[in-house]
């Protein structure tokens, strides 16, 4: 019998081919076809035998075509051909990058998510350096239904060995109750949060949950944002947001619900404007991020940076990304600006005078100001300060004035 996993063809890099059969002897066998071969060849060849050795394998053959894989796409490409070839329960791991051992608080900025595909090595390598909040490793759409066992083993290497350099580690798993088989190959190996695609209803919550903590023997082991992307889903956005304490963000998706619903998604967006609300509005009540859906037209700028600044006046705080070119806009436009930061300002110091004069409200040009505004006031100039669009002296004196 003879199995495979990987890809080639001339379009593929970073990747690798892995071709696996039964010699009936006892000697395994590495045949290779790479342009790096004279340089690491050896190591190559050496990491198979290894693997085929850990695996109890003998009398197999394995060819490879290398297109500049890392160890730990090689690797994950052939432990996907040695599970098909014989069903074997354990794995072959890799050490987590010291780089990598960093908290991610609950409230934590999520104006970017950058969506990669969970199959595609040479995307998800570089994935951290482009300045996103969160990277997104997607075992669920991006992943063509043949290949996802062996992307979960390629998602699973990666959180290990991939540098993200400071970004949140989100795998968005396969809907429920596919995707609970998802989160043995993630739950262990450093991931910040779990995305649950087709959420409807807080049972997929209850699920996530109760696998998780059979996996890690706890609750609370990782963070949870469910997207909303049917009708339904939209109906039960509430109970699902106050479903679970380690939910800390919900997003809709905006592909499948025009879908479900039967229309067609508009830049306008009017045919969503329901959902996208009750979805903001359920995750405002219950104390949540509320997250936008992602921006598909990469090469319109104009467009993305006016949808981004449309979200954020409905009260999105961040937006998806397909393409790294989108990340810089998004950040920007969910960032405080110039002008929204000077009025805060204004607003929190005239609102502390008035405090210390014994007064409930106080007119910043010429409109009343009271406690709901001073607050989103202070939650601007936290987030200034957070993106560094304030100076350490105003940064002292905020905090003088806070007490």
């Amino acid at each position: 019998m003879k199995v495979s996993s990987g890809n080639r063809g001339d379009a593929v890099r970073s990747d690798c081919y892995i071709e696996l059969w039964d010699e009936g002897g006892v000697t395994n066998q590495v045949f290779l076809k790479s342009k790096v071969k004279a340089l690491y060849g050896k190591s190559i060849e050496t990491l198979c035998l290894e693997m085929l050795e850990f695996f109890e394998l003998q009398g197999v053959s394995v060819n490879i075509e290398d297109s500049g894989a890392l160890p730990f796409v090689i690797a994950a490409r052939l432990e996907a051909a040695i599970k098909q070839f014989n069903s074997i329960e354990k794995s072959f791991l890799f050490e987590k990058l010291p780089e990598n051992d960093y908290p991610i608080a609950p409230n934590r900025l999520r104006r970017s998510r950058l969506y990669v595909p969970g199959n595609n090595p040479k995307m998800m390598i570089n994935a951290g350096i482009y300045g996103s909040d969160a990277v997104i490793l997607d075992l669920e759409d991006a992943v063509h239904p043949a290949k996802k066992a062996e992307a979960a083993i390629l998602v699973r290497n990666a959180l290990c060995q991939v540098n993200f350099y400071s970004a949140e580690r989100m795998v968005r798993i396969n809907q429920v109750p596919e995707g609970l088989n998802d989160l043995e190959y993630i739950v262990p190996f450093g991931v910040h949060t779990i995305v649950i695609p087709k959420c409807e209803s807080p049972d997929d919550i209850l699920f996530v949950e109760q696998r998780i903590r059979k996996i890690t023997g706890k609750a609370g082991a990782v963070h949870l944002i469910p997207i909303i992307e049917s009708a339904l889903g939209v109906e039960n956005a509430f109970e699902i947001a106050v479903s679970s304490e380690n939910i800390v963000a919900m997003a809709i998706g905006l592909e499948d619900y025009t879908a479900d619903i039967g229309a067609q998604r508009t830049e306008a967006g009017n045919e969503s404007f329901f959902a996208r609300s009750r979805v903001i509005n359920a995750a405002r009540a219950v104390g949540i991020q509320p997250l936008d859906s992602v921006f598909s037209g990469f090469e319109d700028v104009e467009a993305l940076s006016k949808t981004a600044q449309n979200a954020k006046a409905l009260g999105f705080e961040g937006l998806g990304c397909i393409h790294p070119g989108q990340i810089k806009i998004v950040n920007e436009s969910f960032s405080p600006s110039e002008k929204e930061i000077e009025k805060a300002k204004k607003i929190v110091f005239a609102f502390f005078q008035a405090e210390k004069e014994g007064k409930g409200v106080v007119a910043v040009d010429s409109k009343m100001v009271d406690a709901p505004v001073v607050k989103r006031a202070q939650k601007t100039i936290e987030n200034a300060i957070v993106f560094g669009l304030l100076n350490q002296n105003w940064m002292e004196s905020y905090g003088n004035e806070l007490g």
